[in-house]
């Protein structure tokens, strides 16, 4: 027989997630509260909360939630594309805030810049992703590009397809960055290579590549800082 659930509208006011957020602030909510508002309602059987609880039972914290497809989080019942974009859309947001989130409007002075820039974005991604940063002559950011998407060959990520953009911009400087998805952030001998090509292409064409930065699970790997450019 199912269960018959009080609405949360009926709960007592200061055990109303959104309630207690505007009386007590944010940091007052538990995780499974502070994602009951975020899918703002349930459905006959279950509260926002239970949904959220349920979530949270079934897949741990929030970064392992991240992680999820919208495809994985629909398997939950309760969970359809709507609340599961709702959710996606919510870590997106605190992904781009840690990551300085007025968008690229700033210069990159060193690894250190640049990592603290595309960690939060990249460090969970479950495909590589190789990006161009195009600088001007001051290092400030022009524009960002991405190269490839999927495993990074040789073939794939190709000087055109770097240098193009960055000449159509007029860039004085490139930084290179992708991800390992599988967490360690050390090169792998094509990453070597590319990395190689790339650097010799931009000298014959006039922009420097002046890092090619790895990014891994809370780690990273600097070309620059390792002497390797």
């Amino acid at each position: 027989m199912a269960e018959y659930r009080e609405a949360i509208k009926d709960w007592p006011e200061d055990e109303r997630p959104r309630e207690r957020l505007i009386k007590y602030g944010a940091e007052s909510l538990s995780d499974a509260q502070l994602l009951a508002i975020i899918l703002r309602t349930g459905n006959k059987n279950r509260s926002a909360v239970d949904l959220a609880m349920t979530l949270i039972t079934e897949f741990g914290d929030f970064r392992s939630m991240d992680a999820l497809s919208i495809s994985e989080l629909c398997t939950i019942d309760g969970i359809g594309t709507a609340k599961a974009a709702q959710i996606k859309a919510s870590f997106e947001i605190g992904r781009r805030m840690l990551s300085g989130g007025g968008g690229l409007k700033k210069n990159f002075r060193s690894s250190d810049d640049v990592v603290n820039y595309y960690i939060p974005l990249m460090k969970n991604l479950k495909k590589e992703v190789f990006k161009t940063i195009l600088l001007d002559s001051k290092n400030k950011i022009i524009k960002e590009m991405t190269i490839s998407e999927g495993i990074l060959t040789a073939s794939i990520v190709h000087p055109r397809e770097v240098f193009n953009p960055a000449i159509k911009e007029s860039a004085a400087a490139v930084i290179l960055v992708h991800n390992h998805p599988s967490g360690d952030p050390s090169p792998s001998q094509e990453d070597v290579e590319i990395t190689s090509r790339l650097v010799k292409s931009g000298e014959i064409v006039g922009i420097r590549v002046l890092d090619h930065i790895i990014i891994g699970d809370g780690r990273h790997f600097s070309f620059l800082d390792k002497k390797m450019i």
